[in-house]
C-alpha cells in the first residue's frame, strides 16, 4: 500500500449535485440537512477558519519562510560518477536517467568535479564547474552546455 494507489472506501463518496430542500418525498427537504436553528442554520453562516472572534489559528502561529518561484532544482552530479561509462562514451541527462545516474532532473544536471575521472567522455549537461570541466579535458575529453 502506498500513497499511488489509495482511493476512498466503497460508497463513501457521494455526489453532491442534488437539489435540497425541494419536499418531503426528495429525502432532502424541510431543514435541507442543516438541522434545527443554531448559527449553521440561518444564512449568512460564518466563514471556514471563523473561530467566534477568537484569534484564529491561522493567525496564531508564528509565519516562517520563503519560498523563491525563481528557484531551479538542480540536480549535482560529480565526476567520479561518470567513470561507470565506458571509453569514448558520450554521456547525456538521457543516458544518465537510463543508467540510474539521475533520477528525477527537474531542472538540469550540473557536474561537480569533486573526485577523479579516469576515462575519455563527451559530456553534455546544462552546466558543468570550472574544476569538473578542467578534470573532463584533462584527459582529453570534451564538455559541452545544454
Amino acid at each position: 500500500m502506498d500513497l499511488s494507489n489509495l482511493q476512498p472506501a466503497e460508497g463513501s463518496r457521494q455526489n453532491d449535485n442534488f437539489r435540497r430542500g425541494r419536499g418531503h418525498g426528495s429525502g432532502n427537504g424541510k431543514t435541507a440537512g442543516k438541522g434545527h436553528k443554531g448559527q449553521k442554520a440561518r444564512s449568512g453562516a460564518p466563514r471556514p477558519g471563523f473561530e467566534g472572534g477568537q484569534m484564529p489559528l491561522y493567525r496564531r502561529l508564528p509565519k516562517r519562510g520563503f519560498k523563491n518561484r525563481n528557484s531551479k532544482e538542480i540536480v549535482g552530479i560529480n565526476v567520479d560518477a561518470l567513470n561507470r561509462y565506458e571509453d569514448g562514451a558520450v554521456v547525456t541527462v538521457e543516458t544518465m536517467i537510463e543508467t540510474g545516474l539521475v533520477s528525477n532532473p527537474r531542472d538540469g544536471v550540473k557536474i561537480l568535479g569533486n573526485g577523479e575521472v579516469t576515462k575519455k567522455l563527451t559530456v553534455k549537461a546544462n552546466a558543468f564547474s570550472e574544476s569538473a570541466k578542467a578534470k573532463i579535458e584533462a584527459v582529453g575529453g570534451t564538455v559541452e552546455v545544454i
